[in-house]
């Protein structure tokens, strides 16, 4: 116990020089009762059994309205939508052709179902959209953490990526045409675009924000730059890299249904995109509007299956859901 009590109070003195400002050494003989809680054995237990009764008083009691909440108050918002669209459509303000009806897009919904176009193109979709998703983390985790970390490069590339966050992925289209052709690499080229800026500047924001005294303490403690970055920066930057990542999800998809839109035939397969083509090809509302319902629909399930979740759990780890909205 001695050892550890003074490697704690030369840490302490290490970390307090190593920021700048007057840090007084650690004095546990002020403090009796410390070193019989740290040496009881059934001290991380007691912790463990607080911070749960914590994070019960902070949302334990309301998780069941709330978890309600998130199913009924979608639902009636969505049959309120819909109300509202049959209410436009029975004003007769437009023809029934150009302004089909709840019903009428249902029922075209049904009729690709039976023909099987709606699996395939969601499928296809989704495919892409997930590969090309998971290329861009792989990509755009390492190079956020390095401009977050390196300044010269920071300054090289920082104005460049976000420049490209800035232009529209649309616009890398007919370029990727000229150079893939009517293949899948098209559209993946397109996804790459477009996430891989919002990743890496939601990244570098989160670790802007993380304080510097942890980078201090890391370092007295012997950290390494790959654990600095690994075990410490990262973790703490995990609020702004979580938003990139759902920005950087939403410009994929955005920019996946773009080039699917564009780039038809080939090798594309059919997607979406292809669905939403074909309704403009036939001037058929009612698959326009499906194929709309259907990207509607996804991007609200990875929202509501993927980040909502993620996020509401690094709120509650934090103690900041009992303040939150959520």
């Amino acid at each position: 116990m001695a050892n550890n009590v003074t490697e704690l109070e030369a840490g302490a003195r290490a970390s307090g020089t190593t920021g700048g400002g007057n840090v007084p050494p650690i004095d546990v003989h002020r403090t009796p009762d410390v070193a019989p809680a740290l040496s009881a054995g059934d001290a991380p237990d007691e912790l463990r059994a607080l911070e749960a009764g914590l994070d019960v008083l902070q949302s334990g009691h309301t998780s069941a309205r709330r978890d309600w909440g998130r199913v009924l108050l979608p639902l009636a918002a969505v049959v309120l939508l819909v109300l509202a669209w049959q209410l436009l459509v029975s004003l007769d303000l437009k023809r029934r052709d150009l302004v089909p009806g709840p019903l009428d897009v249902f029922a075209s919904l049904g009729r690709l179902w039976a023909e099987g176009l709606v699996q395939e193109s969601v499928a296809t979709s989704l495919q892409r959209g997930l590969a090309g998703f998971a290329v861009s983390v792989a990509v755009g985790t390492p190079l956020g953490l390095l401009l977050g970390q390196v300044r010269t490069l920071r300054r090289a590339l920082g104005p460049l990526i976000s420049g490209l966050q800035v232009l529209p992925s649309v616009a890398w289209v007919p370029a990727a045409i000229i150079w893939f052709g009517l293949t899948d690499a098209t559209a993946y080229f397109v996804v790459l675009m477009g996430a891989i800026p919002s990743i890496v500047n939601g990244l570098v924001a989160g670790i802007d924000q993380v304080p510097p005294q942890y980078r201090s303490v890391a370092t007295v403690l012997g950290a390494s730059r790959l654990e600095l970055a690994l075990q410490v920066i990262l973790p703490a930057a995990l609020p702004g890299y979580v938003a990139g990542l759902k920005q950087g999800w939403a410009f994929s998809w955005r920019s996946l249904m773009a080039a699917e839109i564009i780039a038809v035939g080939g090798t594309m397969g059919y997607g979406l995109g292809s669905l939403l083509d074909q309704g403009r090809t036939l001037s058929d509302m009612g698959i326009v509007m499906s194929a709309v319902l259907i990207i509607l629909a996804v991007g609200i399930l990875v929202e509501l299956l993927v980040f909502g979740p993620v996020e509401r759990r690094l709120l509650q780890r934090r103690g900041l859901l009992a303040g939150s909205t959520r």
